[in-house]
């Protein structure tokens, strides 16, 4: 696949996963009020992220782009800290 296809398919996936978060936030109802959408359009459509997100990833690998990384918070530590919880003893 050429540059200019893999840019152009990572530009369409970046535009349908927007289109449809944005839908789903549009129609997100206030507390209390139905949901408009029946279960198995929920599960359509989060099949349709999952497939769009793991496209977005083949993609990245295929341009050799390693900035697709899990979401963090900017205030969580930046490497995680494994400790044992069974430390040996040692006789003295």
């Amino acid at each position: 696949m050429s540059s200019d296809d893999l840019a152009k398919e990572q530009h369409i996936m970046v535009v349908m996963r927007r289109v449809l978060t944005t839908v789903i936030r549009e129609i997100t109802p206030q507390p209390g009020e139905k949901y408009p959408l029946s279960e198995e359009t929920v599960q359509d459509i989060k099949m349709c992220l999952g497939l769009i997100v793991a496209r977005e990833r083949e993609l990245a690998v295929e341009s050799g782009d390693t900035s697709m990384e899990r979401p963090y918070y900017t205030d969580e530590p930046a490497a995680a800290q494994i400790s044992s919880l069974y430390e040996k003893k040692t006789e003295h």
